[in-house]
């Protein structure tokens, strides 16, 4: 049995950015020179994109955080709905809002993607007829990846993290059929030594809270679902769309944790009936959620206006892919209503579990208290 030839690897050296047609080399050019424009602005980053390994240097006092993500067509994102640019700016946002749960500050990000060949080159609509232009060339290659690249590269700059590596693969074809884009993102960052936010750390008496509002990606969602042409011309990120260019609160954090004791945090990604549970479970507490404070995006309400869902809150709690955070606290930290111009919530407090009483409870306007199942997305379920 011939065994597959091994991708070349070079984690700082391989990842597609502006694809020409002349193969893997050409492609890796065409990344080296968009990439290189932002180095020397990273104080973490020693060595990029060019050898075998990419160097990075914390901070001194500063541990070392790492996350990684998949982006899965078909599951995380679908190319008929999701213009290229939304996927490259989420594939990025999701590692980025890991490190803005613990407190974390990006010191590179590492993207390994697997691509149909198709994808690498214009097609005749995204290059408008025009001919692929050269390496080093001025005029941009609309190609997929191309634009996939352009929204995470978009974002990236945005949040001062380079894109210091990764690697890239061809995508076999299935049945004939074009191969399905895998993506994966690495993000190292630095936190102050024993300072992280951990799932671990609430406490009984802490006040639970949240940044922003909550729902408005799942009923982004569902409406893209309905009419995915109205969405196909927004390839950058823009205001009042939380999930095809959601924010992740890396300032938020950092902001929060200048001088103040915080406990517990966690990433609003599952829906905060299944992520509050994470917390619940690492910390050997419980929750008591109150209906009424939770905040809830404009586009929840909307959704459940126009009858696409059944309630707006249950967007809020069970939605997911909101990107905000949740985080708990004495009840002596004074939390600011607005951190980075970004809303924050008081919405609950941990208490000691109790035998007979589940995780988690929502208490209702009447006084009634509910127990909130994890209905937030579960991989593997059934």
């Amino acid at each position: 049995m011939v065994a597959p030839r091994k991708a070349r690897s070079a984690s700082s050296s391989s990842i597609v950015s502006r694809p020409v047609p002349g193969g893997e080399r050409d492609f890796i050019a065409g990344l080296r020179a968009q990439v290189s424009a932002g180095r020397g602005r990273y104080a973490g980053l020693r060595l990029g994109i060019g050898d075998d390994c990419a160097i990075l240097r914390p901070p001194v006092g500063h541990d070392v955080v790492v996350t990684t993500d998949f982006s899965l067509e078909n599951r995380h994102f679908r190319r008929d709905w999701h213009p290229a640019e939304s996927v490259g700016h989420r594939c990025l946002a999701r590692g980025l809002s890991d490190l803005a749960a613990m407190g974390a500050k990006p010191l590179g990000a590492f993207l390994s993607i697997a691509l149909p060949p198709e994808l690498t080159v214009p097609s005749s609509s995204e290059a408008g007829g025009q001919k692929a232009p050269r390496v080093g060339s001025s005029l941009l290659l609309e190609s997929w990846s191309g634009r996939f690249l352009a929204g995470l590269l978009a974002l990236a700059a945005q949040e001062g993290v380079p894109l210091a590596g990764g690697d890239t693969a061809q995508a076999p074809s299935l049945a004939g059929q074009m191969g399905l884009v895998v993506a994966d993102i690495t993000l190292v960052g630095a936190v102050p030594r024993r300072k992280a936010l951990l799932r671990s750390a609430a406490q009984p008496g802490d006040v639970i809270y949240v940044t922003g509002a909550l729902g408005g990606s799942a009923a982004e969602l569902l409406a893209l679902e309905r009419a995915p042409r109205e969405y196909a011309a927004l390839r950058q990120a823009t205001d009042g769309h939380p999930h095809l260019y959601p924010q992740p609160r890396l300032a938020v954090a950092r902001r929060l944790l200048a001088g103040r004791r915080l406990h517990a945090g966690i990433d609003l990604s599952d829906g905060i009936s299944t992520d509050l549970a994470h917390i619940c479970a690492e910390s050997g507490v419980a929750a008591e959620l109150d209906a009424a404070a939770i905040p809830i995006h404009a586009l929840a309400r909307e959704a459940e206006r126009e009858g696409w869902a059944l309630s707006a809150l249950s967007l809020a709690l069970n939605g997911g892919e909101d990107y905000e955070l949740l985080f708990t606290a004495p009840r002596a930290t004074k939390i600011p209503r607005t951190v980075a111009g970004v809303p924050v919530q008081a919405i609950g407090e941990i208490v000691k579990p109790r035998r007979s009483q589940p995780p988690v409870v929502l208490r209702e306007a009447n006084g009634q208290r509910t127990p909130l199942a994890s209905g937030g997305w579960e991989h593997f379920r059934r």
